[in-house]
């Protein structure tokens, strides 16, 4: 039980980080609701990996690591959005 609702809060946060990276980028962004929670699973784990490699002595959850989460996400995007930029 305690592994779906670690997937379903990935995925809620994947949402919220993936919301504010499109937010924040700007331009067009052709991106669907499931490839932008995509995009923000992905950009968290990213963000917070990097967050957890660089801290120390603080615990799992921080405001760093969310910050680095959302930080990650909008560079994945700014990144999509250069790829998929028509010239």
């Amino acid at each position: 039980m305690g592994t779906v609702i670690n997937v379903i809060l990935w995925i809620i946060f994947g949402a919220f980080c993936g919301g504010i990276a499109q937010f924040l980028v700007p331009g067009k962004q052709n991106l669907g609701w499931i490839a932008s929670i995509a995009l923000g699973v992905v950009g968290s784990f990213v963000g917070g990996f990097l967050w957890t490699f660089f801290q120390t002595g603080q615990g799992q959850f921080s405001p760093g690591g969310i910050i680095m989460s959302i930080v990650g996400a909008t560079v994945l995007l700014a990144i999509y959005v250069f790829a998929t930029k028509r010239r």
